[in-house]
């Protein structure tokens, strides 16, 4: 199938590690042009030198987007380059754990900055370039906001918020066919995932727990699986796809939970 992404340019956030990461690489594997949005300009590059091995053409911007600043000049930067925009994909975030009893108005807030208004602040820049290329947009979302978890009140927060944006900005792009989609994950293996569990008192027996809450094949997500689903949804394979909620879990929200291996 062509997907028909060849020197197409798409914004992604968080591109230099797990999802953004892979995201990025299955963008650069279809000939896209991915521009890797990322904190720490070492990592970017580590990313960039791959996708140059591969023969792929791309371009980081090291930016800290909890500063609507940096949102601003990472989206100039790109347009600067490129001279357009084909596609945003919003993925940067962290699961940071502010609870209700355990935060407060300042972390809640500052949780939002680096969880959601990112989100809202990058597509607001972008979207003038994506009028004129009828790009798409693909926001990366949690099952937290619909099972919630525990003590992440403002991680929670921010994926509904993700949820609720993607289909608000689906109704309000469509005079521009404007595509904007979200995958929804839910257990999916990434070095930040990892790096949690082994800050748990049994790290081993917890993850065994959690995969044999997947119905299908009792095994983690892979970073590639939601990057395959992704490069899809930006793609003109997904032409008449707006405004979804793609969950890529393994059944692991949706399905019955007597499932559950025990």
């Amino acid at each position: 199938m062509n997907l028909n992404l060849k020197d197409k340019v798409f914004i992604v956030t968080g591109g230099a590690k797990g999802i953004g990461k892979a995201i990025v690489l299955a963008l650069a594997n279809e000939g896209a042009i991915p521009v890797i949005i990322g904190r720490n300009s070492k990592d970017n590059r580590e990313v960039e030198i791959e996708i140059e091995n591969m023969r792929g053409t791309c371009f980081s911007v090291e930016a800290e987007l909890s500063k609507p600043e940096d949102c601003e000049n990472a989206v100039k930067l790109a347009l600067n380059k490129f001279g357009r925009i084909d596609g945003l994909v919003n993925n940067a975030g962290h699961n940071d754990g502010v609870g209700l009893m355990s935060g407060n108005y300042e972390k809640f807030v500052e949780s939002l900055h680096k969880n959601l208004i990112h989100y809202y602040l990058m597509a607001h820049y972008a979207i003038d370039a994506l009028k004129d290329s009828r790009g798409a947009i693909l926001n990366i979302s949690s099952k937290t906001a619909e099972t919630g978890q525990g003590n992440t009140s403002a991680y929670a927060a921010s994926n509904g918020g993700r949820n609720a944006l993607t289909r608000e900005w689906a109704v309000e792009l469509l005079p521009f066919e404007i595509r904007v989609n979200a995958i929804v994950v839910a257990e999916c293996s990434t070095p930040q995932y990892d790096k949690w569990i082994e800050t748990l008192e049994n790290p081993k027996e917890t993850l065994e727990k959690i995969t044999n809450r997947i119905p299908l094949g009792n095994r983690m997500t892979t970073a590639e699986e939601i990057a395959n689903t992704a490069v899809f949804l930006l793609s003109d394979a997904s032409s008449h796809t707006t405004g979804q909620l793609v969950y890529v879990d393994g059944g692991y929200v949706h399905l019955d939970r007597a499932l559950i291996k025990e």
